[in-house]
């Protein structure tokens, strides 16, 4: 199961280096897998909108986009994807920018075309590892924004969870075993289940809540799914016929 290192530390103080909590979860038992970097830290990469598409006059699969990236200038930039429309948000690469594979974008022409810059997909942007084309942001994006804003820089931490351990299935679960492990406080809130009565056993659909009650570190909620009148005269304190 893959954790964000940026998600834990909203739940507990993590040690620190990365290579630190990793060494604290596995000698706990808890084996990390993999570990991983996200996020897109460039330089010059800002959100723009695309205004204007129209195709390349010297090659059939290029377009050539006209996009807004908050300067107060329109750029042109050649495109090979397919799979936006106008009004579109997308990242834009500017001349300077330097992607993943130390790919350098400058200002160049494509196919006799004038290119200031390049429109990235998420593969480009080290934020995926496949991509079929641009990655189309929010419309709620503002123009201009950089890229990192978007996509801050994560560790994921890859972990084997074992059978016995499914405490450990989410954020709150693995921040709290770091908390134990490292005596450090945790900020999440215990979960609280609502107590139910017996009213709860006429339900629509022929089915109730036996009982629901919480601990510090686990909670339990006994459903059962059909009706057992002889269960339910046990319970009021009547005998089985």
């Amino acid at each position: 199961m893959k954790f964000s290192v940026n998600w834990l530390r909203e739940f507990v103080e993590l040690p620190p280096s990365i290579d630190a909590l990793a060494e604290l979860l596995t000698m706990s038992g808890v084996e990390i897998e993999g570990i991983q970097k996200r996020g897109a830290d460039f330089d010059k990469v800002v959100v723009a909108q695309i205004t204007d598409s129209k195709p390349h006059p010297n090659a059939d699969r290029l377009t050539v986009c006209v996009v807004d990236d908050g300067s107060g200038t329109k750029r042109q930039i050649v495109c090979g994807a397919k799979n936006y429309r106008v009004g579109d948000k997308v990242p834009l690469a500017l001349p300077g920018a330097e992607l993943t594979g130390g790919l350098k974008i400058r200002a160049s022409k494509l196919r006799g075309v004038e290119s200031e810059g390049m429109l990235c997909s998420a593969k480009e942007l080290g934020v995926a590892e496949d991509a079929a084309g641009l990655l189309i942001l929010s419309p709620e994006a503002k123009i201009g924004t950089p890229i990192r804003d978007l996509f801050p820089v994560d560790t994921i931490l890859d972990v084997e969870i074992t059978p016995n351990r499914g405490d450990l299935l989410s954020h709150f679960g693995l921040a709290r075993e770091i908390a134990a492990l490292t005596n450090k406080r945790f900020v999440g809130q215990a979960l609280r289940l609502p107590r139910l009565t017996w009213q709860a056993m006429r339900l629509p659909y022929n089915s109730f809540v036996f009982d629901s009650f919480a601990r510090k570190t686990h909670a339990w909620q006994i459903i059962f799914t059909k009706r057992s009148s002889w269960s339910v005269r046990r319970r009021r304190g009547s005998r089985r016929p």
